[in-house]
């Protein structure tokens, strides 16, 4: 039988089904970005309830670290929250590594604030000043004089770099900024800080948090999926030239209709019509 962690605050989940050789031709081995754990780890299970006799493993670590083990030849699957960089690229191609990517859902970054701060909107101007410590109290913004406390995802997070693109510009985040491995240690730190302001993908965003609209915008499955809000982004798994074997069983699974069902139920945005995927519980 296999061991379930789920969402823990350092971000790595991992799941076994007996014990097998990583890369093995029946084994799957899937590494990187914590945001799409939950639709990794959803998929997986049912993907292993069919197919009792393929060992699997799953763990978290965040988009560069994923990357980083598709170049060591240590993982089948590299899951990333961004598309890979040229010199990642370029570092892989002299390790006689091809990275493929699929596109397995997409996915908002959402700015989140504590359920009793009054903000509801920002601009993405000033989402950039406030996380480059321009703006440093919620009275600025339309809120109580409190004092803002800015957290952030650490920097080998593709959340981190898609917020850089969408929001930073290349600008520096504060160093005042706290700095957290993982989607789950975000939701945790603001749930528990009136102060906090942090950005999570759209599959973590729960009750404990407050998500803030961003230039008017609501972001949901539909926004996402139509670009209105303007953090939407794709969630990949990248392999080793085109996927074989079980591997390529698995990313098929992924994609199809009953995987993508997986993906909505999350809270992810399926590739397809939303409307023929299963909601969230």
């Amino acid at each position: 039988m296999f061991n379930v962690i789920k969402k823990s605050a350092l971000g790595l989940v991992m799941l076994c089904l007996m014990a097998g050789t990583a890369l093995a031709a029946d084994s799957v081995v899937i590494k990187g970005s914590t945001t799409v754990l939950p639709v990794a780890q959803g998929t997986l299970e049912a993907f292993m309830k069919a197919n009792p006799d393929v060992q699997m493993s799953l763990s978290g670590g965040g988009s560069g670290e994923g990357i980083k083990a598709l170049i060591d030849k240590t993982t089948d699957i590299a899951t990333s929250s961004r598309e890979i960089k040229d010199k990642e690229i370029e570092l892989a191609k002299s390790k006689g590594i091809n990275p493929v990517a699929h596109v397995v859902a997409f996915d908002a970054i959402i700015p989140v604030v504590h359920p009793k701060n009054k903000v509801s909107n920002l601009t993405i101007d000033q989402l950039s000043q406030i996380y480059q410590g321009n703006i440093t109290n919620w009275k600025e913004v339309g809120g109580d004089d409190l004092k803002i406390v800015v957290i952030s995802r650490d920097s080998s997070s593709g959340t981190f770099e898609s917020w850089d693109h969408f929001v930073m510009k290349k600008a520096k985040v504060t160093p005042r900024a706290q700095m957290l491995a993982s989607n789950g240690a975000l939701v945790t730190a603001v749930s528990k800080n009136r102060y906090a302001i942090a950005y999570l993908g759209i599959g973590y965003v729960n009750k404990s948090v407050k998500p803030l609209q961003v230039k008017g915008v609501t972001a949901s499955i539909q926004t996402a999926m139509s670009k209105e809000y303007p953090f939407s982004r794709e969630l990949y798994m990248y392999t080793n030239g085109e996927p074989q074997g079980q591997t390529a069983k698995y990313i098929s699974f992924v994609k199809s209709a009953d995987g993508q069902k997986i993906v909505a139920r999350e809270g992810f945005v399926p590739l397809g019509d939303v409307k023929k995927a299963g909601k969230k519980k």
